[in-house]
């Protein structure tokens, strides 16, 4: 590209030769400079005249500063109303926590309080005729997080409470210790089978062939594992609160003194060992070291089985105990 400068005044002239670099650099000198006279005009006429209120200008800022709060405010209101839309959804879902846990409570056998105590029911769109406030949205959020609060504390305390159930269901001795078998010698005096007289039967015998498995009535931790010289092969599992079950005459033995054995796991089998008439189990409850007898435990197993839906929550201790 060629440039051809003259003057009149000298009557002479002067070629500029501008090669693509050249002229490459001249424009992007020329917009540089446009763009620095544009942003000073800028300052000196457009904010000048923001700042002073002219006319003209002042009009165009009021124009441009209030379209953007428009936006920015159309921006917010779509952001409440899908908030507000979410707070409806966890309101409802707080009823339906809300009428679990009280149909938990029934089954942890823990009576409702009364409505004072209730937390008040909610529901329903939380997005009415009239557009909610940031406010508005702020307490409502605040009162789910309250009320949350409050489920979280009455979901502890059921856990904890059927925990404990749990806990006292298996560890107290309401299986049969040989499935399917049928006590013949119950508990209290009888005639002895060896020597003909009247003595005291500490527990129950269920004859079985020999090999039979014998199980354990509850969960415990196995305490005495040895030969006695009445008992034969003995295994006495301690289930806690000073109850333990005893298992006599056993042919073989599984457990060891120190293990953990859980509802129904075998333990031994069936023998005659010891001071016996023939192949069967001797089985005794005893609280605090004194026999009781194990079919108030057993029985008690067995009813609570049957009447589980009406009787919930209820500790099986409680007929073996009278």
């Amino acid at each position: 590209m060629q440039l051809i400068i003259m003057d009149s005044r000298l009557a002479r002239s002067q070629a500029i030769h501008l090669s693509g670099p050249r002229l490459l650099a001249a424009v992007l000198a020329a917009s540089l400079v446009l763009m620095c006279v544009a942003a000073m005009l800028y300052h000196l006429v457009f904010l000048k005249g923001a700042r002073e209120g002219w006319p003209v200008v002042g009009s165009l800022v009021r124009l441009v500063v209030q379209d953007e709060f428009d936006q920015r405010d159309r921006f917010m209101r779509q952001n409440l109303d899908a908030m507000a839309r979410k707070v409806g959804e966890m309101q409802a879902r707080m009823v339906e926590l809300e009428s679990l846990g009280e149909r938990v409570s029934g089954l942890a056998g823990m009576a409702t309080t009364g409505d004072k105590a209730r937390t008040p029911g909610m529901g329903g769109a939380l997005i009415a005729a009239r557009p909610l406030s940031m406010q508005e949205l702020d307490e409502t959020l605040n009162a789910l997080q309250q009320v949350a609060g409050q489920r979280i504390d009455l979901m502890t305390v059921l856990e904890s409470r059927l925990f404990d159930q749990h806990i006292r269901k298996h560890m107290v001795p309401t299986e049969t210790p040989v499935p399917g078998g049928i006590a013949t010698s119950t508990f209290g005096f009888r005639i002895d089978p060896i020597t003909g007289r009247s003595a005291l039967h500490a527990g129950l015998d269920f004859p079985a062939d020999t090999g039979t498995d014998i199980v354990a009535a509850a969960g415990g931790v196995v305490v005495t594992q040895e030969y006695h010289p009445e008992f034969g092969n003995m295994v006495e599992v301690d289930h806690g609160n000073q109850l333990v079950t005893r298992y006599a005459h056993a042919s073989k033995v599984h457990v060891k003194q120190g293990d953990l054995v859980r509802r129904g796991q075998k333990i031994a089998k069936v023998g005659s060992t010891g001071r016996s008439t023939g192949p069967h189990l001797h089985f005794e409850v005893l609280v605090q070291g004194v026999p009781q007898d194990p079919q108030k435990f057993l029985a008690a197993g067995s009813s609570s089985a049957r009447q589980v839906a009406l009787r919930a929550g209820a500790p099986a201790m409680g007929s073996a105990g009278r």
